[in-house]
């Protein structure tokens, strides 16, 4: 039997058959703005071992989904940090209960090719930043055996030369451009008090500069209620040295730092007196902000602050919600609103493609698996509203976040 359509019935069919291909084209990653790496500490029944949940942001609408190959393989346990190179071409994930950096490279549609692993200087490794040609990490506690988790001192940042993406036309795994190599001249640094050397003092988290020339460390004094910035110059080949007056005090209990893209200001998160400390920067040299510290939720555990737009976002993880500020002229903030993400948000980040949409990670989400919150900002206002579908599902116990842009140039 032959069926027979008239001409309205053949305009429905060529419709539908436009959508579908627009649907296709859509799902195929035509119109995905960034990739974002979700780093889950505990895979399925893999003992601890961590996944990277891949999603792609729509650039429309901002909904996210997995890429057809995630997750990927962390390649070690408890990866608790990530961050990518200034060229988008490489992912960095530190994997805490391992003592290692893993480097991958990131394809065109978004896949993961790991390249090479390294063992950070000291135990326990839990923040990570890149600049330029080298790669920053924060450990808990110094290199054995001068420390140990038994007999715990001071934490530590080390430095990793980073390979050119010069070396070579077909690259070994270890030697893969942007692979960190280990530098008998660079080693590490402690994070000590002059005054009082025998505290343990333990980092919370790290921050380059747009600009390169300064690294912070965030720290708190475990035998006392002070919580510190440590002030870096980084000087040719990554050498650091201590800023004047380096280690600043910092409320209580700093948890996350981060730095305006002029360089000219840094905040940092305080989980125990819940608010938001602000600083000018002046030849590495931290001032207080007038009206600092600005309010903020309950535990804020990360901060973002957008490269493009004057905003900031803070995840108060006990709360379960979102701060936001806009930066006045003298990077003094202000409260725009407050945002309901998931439960016990620790992670957050804002897509380098248009710095449009803000993103949560949820470490604890619905039933087994964490969740990643998904807001569309204002760029004139900076207020944020969730996107279709949000939240979204990630593996287990999800506890950081990378991003890149999609077809676009550094």
């Amino acid at each position: 039997m032959r069926m027979k359509f008239n001409k309205t019935s053949q305009l429905l069919l060529v419709s539908a058959a436009s959508l579908l291909a627009a649907g296709l084209m859509t799902a195929c990653g035509t119109d995905t703005v960034d990739f974002v790496y979700v780093a889950s500490s505990q895979a399925a029944g893999t003992n601890n071992y961590g996944e990277i949940d891949v999603f792609e942001i729509n650039s429309v609408s901002g909904f996210m989904r997995q890429i057809p190959t995630s997750p990927f393989p962390s390649g070690g346990r408890n990866p608790v940090a990530e961050a990518v190179s200034g060229d988008y071409s490489n992912l960095y994930v530190v994997n805490k209960d391992d003592n290692t950096i893993v480097q991958f490279m990131i394809g065109s549609d978004g896949k993961l090719y790991p390249q090479n692993t390294v063992n950070t200087p000291g135990i326990f490794p839990l923040a990570i930043a890149v600049h330029g040609s080298n790669l920053f990490v924060v450990d808990t506690y110094q290199p054995l055996p001068s420390c140990s988790p038994a007999s715990p001192c001071s934490g530590s940042v080390g430095v990793f030369p980073l390979l050119p993406a010069t070396t070579g036309s077909n690259p070994t795994p270890e030697g893969a451009p942007g692979s960190p190599v280990a530098n008998g001249s660079l080693n590490y640094w402690p994070l000590t008090l002059p005054s009082s050397p025998n505290d343990v003092i333990l980092p919370t988290g790290v921050n380059v500069l747009a600009s390169g020339a300064s690294l912070y460390v965030t720290a708190y004094d475990s035998t006392a209620n002070t919580g510190y910035v440590f002030g870096f110059s980084i000087g040719t080949g990554g050498v650091l040295s201590a800023v004047s007056g380096s280690p600043f005090a910092v409320g209580v209990h700093p948890s996350a730092i981060a730095s305006d893209s002029t360089s000219s200001y840094v905040y940092v998160t305080d989980s125990a007196s819940g608010n938001v400390r602000g600083y000018s920067i002046t030849l590495g040299v931290l001032s207080p902000l007038n009206g600092s510290p600005y309010p903020a939720g309950n535990q804020p555990s990360a901060i973002a602050v957008d490269p493009k737009y004057p905003f900031v976002y803070v995840a108060n993880s006990l709360d379960g919600n979102v701060s936001a500020y806009s930066i006045g002229s003298s990077g003094a903030l202000t409260t725009v609103g407050t945002y309901a993400a998931g439960i016990n948000p620790v992670a957050i980040g804002i897509d380098p493609g248009t710095s449009h949409f803000v993103f949560t990670i949820n470490f604890l989400g619905n039933g087994a698996n964490g969740t990643v919150s998904d807001f569309e900002m204002s760029t004139t206002a900076g207020t944020l509203i969730n996107t279709q579908h949000s939240p979204y599902s990630s593996n287990a116990l999800p506890t950081a976040v990378a991003a890149v842009p999609h077809n676009v140039t550094p």
